[in-house]
């Protein structure tokens, strides 16, 4: 019954601290870290020596102040300040018996900061805590180490904890925008498809259906005719189902822009700075695709097995030949069959190109990727002439490389 009842009163509030660590897949239990700085509690007494009265003051008080704390954490931000003005009144009801209880108005001054106020608010209501303890400590003629540290302390570690609890507000933010434009992104895409899906097979279909609909009224009539408005009719559902596995290639296909955006994000969530420059412009779509899964694997090896703190990307076309380079400043020294390389050999190599690794140990890890972009030659009359079939590459772009 007392398990259930202390369970039911330190359930988390949505918007308490505890809860908004456990969103973000933090332990619940990380606050309770800062529980650490309450060892002055034990230390204060070495200076005067250890008393009963001051056995008997922390037995009292310690659980107190645990319980308030472990309510600042799980309170709502709307009712929490109630529980950190608690930690603050019990420093001035223990401080005539206790010293030790200066430690607990630190923590009540800090916790303050996980209400709901300004920043301008914060610090009046830090300025008047304190302004009371100074009285107090100096009615009760307390050292005078004890009136300097005090303000000093309460305003610095309020503020740093106060700018932390701003930057993961910020934080949290950024990551819901995020989410937003990800689910804006797959809707607009699923309209997409939808769109295309629509124009492909709607007529098709419907074509389908006429010829189907006229052989079965011919077939008593006139076999014959019946036999080649079926045999259209199979030419069409097979043209169809051709341009429905195309569009789902399409579909399936990895853009290089977005897998670029990709590895910029994994990589900043492991603290690694990439650079990239413009990509070229129509690339052939099996060039594309295959490169954008280098680049994925290429990327992952970085975020997991480089300890790199820069990457670098650079695509560009030269003379019909693209050009693609990854390099990181970590660790180096990777076997050119190692780390998933032996696939990335294989995708360039089924484009005919080739693939170079760079990676003396210490001085970090460079991937060169060449890839021919060469249009196709066929025989017009007597004469050659050049001319761009099935590679993608529009003609503008090859005259200009």
């Amino acid at each position: 019954m007392v398990r259930q009842l202390l369970k039911n009163w330190f359930v988390p509030a949505p918007d308490s601290l505890v809860a908004r660590d456990l969103r973000r897949a933090r332990s619940p239990w990380l606050n309770a870290v800062h529980l650490l700085w309450s060892v002055w509690v034990f230390i204060i007494p070495m200076f005067d020596g250890f008393t009963w009265g001051w056995a008997l003051g922390t037995l009292l008080s310690y659980p107190t102040f645990l319980f308030l704390y472990a309510k600042c954490c799980t309170a709502s931000q709307q009712v929490a300040y109630r529980y950190a003005l608690a930690l603050v009144m019990l420093t001035f009801v223990t401080l005539p018996w206790y010293p030790s209880g200066l430690t607990y108005f630190v923590y009540g001054c800090v916790m303050l900061c996980t209400c709901r106020m300004s920043l301008r608010s914060y610090l009046l209501a830090l300025a008047g805590l304190n302004a009371i303890c100074l009285v107090e400590v100096w009615l009760l003629k307390y050292p005078w180490q004890a009136v300097v540290w005090m303000p000093v302390t309460t305003v610095i570690v309020g503020l740093v904890v106060n700018a932390e609890r701003h930057a993961d507000q910020k934080e949290l933010e950024l990551s819901l925008s995020q989410d937003e434009v990800r689910r804006l992104a797959a809707l607009a895409e699923r309209e997409r498809i939808g769109r295309d899906l629509h124009d492909l097979l709607g007529h098709t279909l419907s074509l389908i259906t006429l010829k189907l609909e006229l052989s079965r009224k011919l077939f008593d009539r006139d076999s014959e005719a019946a036999r080649r408005e079926m045999e259209e009719a199979e030419k069409v559902a097979r043209h169809a189902l051709s341009e429905v596995r195309s569009a789902v290639s399409g579909i399936r296909a990895t853009d290089l822009a977005a897998e670029l955006a990709a590895a910029r994000l994994m990589l900043g969530a492991s603290a690694v700075e990439l650079e990239s420059g413009e990509l070229p412009p129509s690339l052939p779509g099996e060039v594309e695709r295959a490169l954008s899964l280098v680049l994925r694997e290429a990327i992952t090896n970085i975020a997991r097995h480089a300890q790199a703190r820069k990457a670098r990307v650079s695509v560009v076309v030269v003379a019909n030949v693209l050009q693609m380079g990854i390099e990181d400043d970590g660790r180096g020294g990777i076997d050119s069959h190692g780390n998933g390389l032996s696939g990335m050999h294989e995708r360039v190599r089924a484009l005919g190109g080739s693939l170079a690794v760079d990676s003396p140990r210490g001085k970090g890890t460079r991937l060169s990727i060449r890839v021919p972009l060469r249009a196709r030659l066929t025989l017009v009359g007597d004469g050659a002439e050049a001319h761009g079939q099935g590679d993608g590459w529009p003609e503008q772009e090859r005259h200009a490389s």
